[in-house]
């Protein structure tokens, strides 16, 4: 609102420079922000793009399933982000409703497939871990091409009929939205793009860790050999894999009813259990790290995701419910943020990928 003022001879001015100062300023410090971001997007997903393509260690079935993934959400950023930025700046669309459905088509189509990358991802990761031996033989890069492909197909016949309901309703020249009128419309798109793979996602990943833990567990148990020498003996202890030594003792028989124990140390089994313990800590942390990447996963795609889809939900099937601009504005973008996370947790804790970033950032082009 305009500030009124009074001065000395009655006359009347309206002082409206403040607050449209601040509304630039406000404009300005948002769309500044959202355009670091998606140079951030585009930054970080076309530096793994680039090591999986040069470097031939990440020539593998699953880094191309990364690598399809970073394509993905470099295409958000490169398609979908900018608009985004403008519509929210200038607070109308100004580019016509052709420029409008393609941005949309992208945009639905674009997401979902970032999303469904993260589903074929987990189906990939828990077929290696529970069916090892024959998954092997079968994780070649035709398979991967063809779940890539998959994913692609199934985005599109997702994404494409939320565009067509829309043509079936009028549209004003000035918005560029989608609004599902029908329920149906609204479970199919919201079920079809999150919620079924948030629910296959979470199954997989559940079973992935337990079949982690099994398998290092009973690695562990491997690893612990019982040999004795003399009355020397090493095995493992409960659950915690504790290792156990029963020392070699001989008894003074001098007396029946006071023995004197002479416990005497082998250096060779001592050696021996310090590697079998170091092995044993080396394992934890693999399993520690599991478990912290499988949280890392599941906790930005939740945190990014789910209150976008639980607005969409509660804006189409509620006619009383209203959620403003600005925050329906913010959950989309926290969706969009799911591409920036993405590379960042599937590549940080690799050890091939870190060595290739380094040397991409050193210029060191390689083959």
């Amino acid at each position: 609102m305009c500030r009124r003022n009074m001065d000395i001879l009655n006359r009347t001015e309206y002082n409206c420079t403040e607050p449209l100062t601040k509304g630039i300023t406000g404009k300005i410090l948002i769309s500044l922000t959202l355009s670091v971001l998606t140079l951030m997007t585009t930054a970080i997903n076309s530096l793994v793009i680039a090591a999986i393509i040069v470097t031939r260690k990440l020539h593998h079935p699953a880094n191309y399933l990364i690598c399809s993934l970073a394509l993905t959400d470099f295409l958000v950023a490169v398609l979908v982000m900018p608009f985004s930025i403008m519509y929210i700046v200038k607070e109308t669309w100004v580019m016509g409703q052709a420029v409008c459905d393609i941005w949309l088509s992208v945009d639905i189509t674009c997401c979902t497939c970032s999303i469904l990358h993260l589903a074929a991802i987990a189906l990939d990761r828990y077929r290696a871990i529970t069916d090892a031996v024959e998954y092997a033989r079968k994780r070649t890069t035709r398979h991967a091409a063809f779940m890539i492909a998959m994913v692609w197909i199934i985005s599109i016949f997702i994404s494409m009929p939320p565009l067509f309901w829309r043509h079936q309703r009028h549209n004003r020249d000035d918005e560029c939205i989608i609004k599902h009128d029908h329920i149906v419309f609204t479970i199919y798109s919201t079920f079809g793009a999150f919620y079924i793979p948030l629910a296959l996602i979470l199954i997989l990943y559940y079973k992935i860790y337990k079949a982690a833990k099994s398998l290092y567990h009973k690695r562990n148990m491997s690893r612990c050999e019982k040999e004795q020498n003399g009355q020397v003996l090493l095995e493992a202890c409960g659950k915690s894999s504790t290792m156990c030594i029963a020392e070699k003792s001989f008894s003074d028989h001098s007396t029946d009813f006071d023995r004197i124990h002479i416990t005497i140390r082998n250096p060779r089994v001592e050696m021996r259990q310090e590697k079998v313990t170091r092995k044993q800590r080396i394992s934890s942390n693999r399993e520690r790290k599991a478990a912290t990447t499988l949280g890392l996963i599941l906790g930005a795609f939740v945190i990014c995701w789910l209150p976008f889809f639980v607005k969409e939900v509660i804006v189409n099937i509620c006619d009383a419910c209203y959620i403003s601009d600005d925050m329906s504005n913010f959950l989309t973008w926290l969706g969009y943020l799911n591409s920036l996370i993405n590379p960042l947790i599937y590549t940080i804790f690799n050890e091939d990928f870190k060595k290739a970033f380094q040397k991409l950032m050193r210029c060191r082009h390689y083959l």
